[in-house]
């Protein structure tokens, strides 16, 4: 036996003065043991929490305040699953990494309300150098693409005149709370709920501003502005008290649960995840046992008495630990890459018709076989259904390679590019909203505001590879559009036609 190769040549069937022989495992496998591929047909993997949660709460105690939080899915555990179920699958993952980077786009900005570029003001600059900003907001991307929901921590100064810094809470550690027995919930519990039950000592506790309004709380919380429910003002904090607050940014889903459902939810109630899987675990399997070289070896009977009879062995004892060794030779020349360029040397006789025949014989059975070719199509249907259920074109994440995979043009990837971007409107204004409350409350507001810059990928024509465009660009660029136009000699009816299709957006 080869111990490297733990294979054995082992005789499969005779003629006369012949043996064929064939390369054979020394061992057997059980592939009904845990995790083998057997058993894993057998699982099913689908998340089967229930998503419409029922308002059910947990006590807990913190600093000897009662609290009660509502648990994140039926067991407390869902973020962390799901972000386990995308990190497995790398369709999914390509997916999410490409909406997170889509919604980025050119990172947030703080621009000048009449030039519409970068402010110049130096206490704003200092505010976000301070704070990495590019950063945190890649964090809140992050968490709207896969909760929907973002949770930032502002923090105020000690007497309460600016807010000096910004945080990012990651949303799986996040839980929404309230007092023992009231009804509002006003407080986010930030810790570590990979655990059954988190360390009390161990968990921060943040108010809560209001969601529709935080500013407005902010103010009153402050003693900046009248209560509305008193029509009096609050008695400002002392310094360096009540100096952090959680600002919450969600995206609308139906029903208005706790907790927000991404419509992406609904592929963990389908089926693709586990078909996905399945089809990646029985192409291995069949690659594994059914495309390793399978080979047939004829040896000649007399071609083991000839390799003893060189060597002048005699002993039977001696011949056969010769026979043995020449065997494994045998193997290490047919199996294995690291054995290319090997040669193995045997003998030939002629027979009566002046015929020449090798001793030994070595012919491959998967000579013009491809294995593991099944199931091409399931694999393409599966990754492109999780793409779709995650909003992404299949040939921008290269789901789907190949000319003969509906690969589009240039030109179609430019115009679904384009496409993704807009649909990231809604995503940063509920993104902006702990940065609107920093403007207003520092009195940053009247010059600057703020921005999410989008990349527009252009033609080859126009000698650049993309540009940066804002919200307010469009109608610049149909501007620009129609200068050109009619600078480049167009009869009066093209160019009627050309603006026409600018106005009404067909480029």
């Amino acid at each position: 036996m080869n111990e490297e190769n733990k294979q054995e040549l082992v005789p499969i069937g005779r003629r006369p003065g012949w043996t064929r022989y064939g390369v054979a495992p020394a061992g057997v496998v059980d592939i009904a043991e845990e995790g083998s591929p057997a058993t894993k047909y057998q699982e099913s993997r689908v998340i089967v929490q229930n998503f419409d949660e029922k308002l059910t709460t947990n006590p807990i105690t913190i600093g000897g305040v009662k609290y009660e939080y509502v648990p994140y899915g039926d067991d407390d555990q869902l973020p962390f699953e799901v972000m386990e179920r995308i990190g497995e699958n790398m369709v999914t993952s390509q997916c999410q990494l490409f909406n997170v980077q889509a919604c980025y786009g050119q990172g947030v900005r703080f621009i000048d309300r009449d030039t519409r570029e970068d402010t110049q003001d130096a206490a704003i600059r200092d505010f976000c150098l301070r704070n990495s900003l590019h950063e945190m907001f890649l964090e809140q991307a992050t968490d709207m693409k896969f909760f929907f929901t973002t949770i930032t921590k502002i923090i105020l100064c000690r007497d309460h005149s600016k807010i000096v810094k910004v945080r990012h809470k990651e949303m799986c550690y996040c839980r929404f709370a309230r007092l023992a027995g009231k009804k509002r919930f006003e407080y986010v519990l930030y810790g570590d709920w990979r655990e059954s039950a988190p360390d009390p000592n161990n968990i921060e506790v943040l108010p809560l501003l209001d969601f529709c309004d935080p500013l407005g709380d902010l103010m009153v919380r402050m003693g900046k502005e009248n209560d509305p429910m008193t029509g009096e003002k609050r008695r400002a904090p002392k310094d360096g008290k009540d100096c952090e607050f959680a600002i919450v940014c969600r995206m609308a889903t139906p029903g208005r649960q706790v907790y927000s459902r991404p419509y992406y939810f609904s592929a963990f109630r389908d089926s693709w995840f586990d078909i996905y899987e399945l089809i990646g675990i029985g192409k291995r399997f069949m690659i594994q046992n059914t495309s390793a070289p399978r080979l047939q070896i004829e040896v000649h009977d007399d071609y083991w008495d000839i390799v003893c009879d060189n060597d002048g062995i005699t002993d039977e004892a001696e011949r056969k630990a010769r026979i043995k060794e020449e065997k494994n030779r045998i193997i290490d020349f047919v199996c294995g890459p690291k054995n290319a360029g090997k040669a193995l040397i045997s003998g030939y006789y002629v027979d009566p018709t002046g015929k020449e025949h090798p001793m030994v014989r070595v012919i491959n059975l998967n000579q013009g076989k491809k294995e593991g070719g099944d199931w091409a199509d399931d694999m393409q249907e599966a990754a492109n259904t999780l793409c779709f259920a995650f909003g992404v074109h299949p040939n921008l994440i290269g789901a789907t390679p190949g000319k003969s995979q509906m690969n589009n043009s240039g030109s179609d990837k430019r115009e679904l590019f384009t496409m993704k971007q807009a649909l990231e409107k809604p995503f940063h204004d509920v993104m902006m909203k702990p940065y609107h409350v920093i403007l207003h409350y520092n009195e940053w507001s009247e010059k600057v505001t703020v921005d999410v810059p989008m990349l527009m990928l252009t033609t080859l024509d126009e000698n650049k590879d993309a540009e940066k465009v804002t919200t307010d660009d469009d109608s610049t660029r149909k501007l620009e559009n129609m200068k050109r136009i009619l600078n480049n000699g167009y009869t009066n009816d093209e160019m009627i036609d050309l603006i026409k299709s600018l106005i009404y957006g067909d480029n």
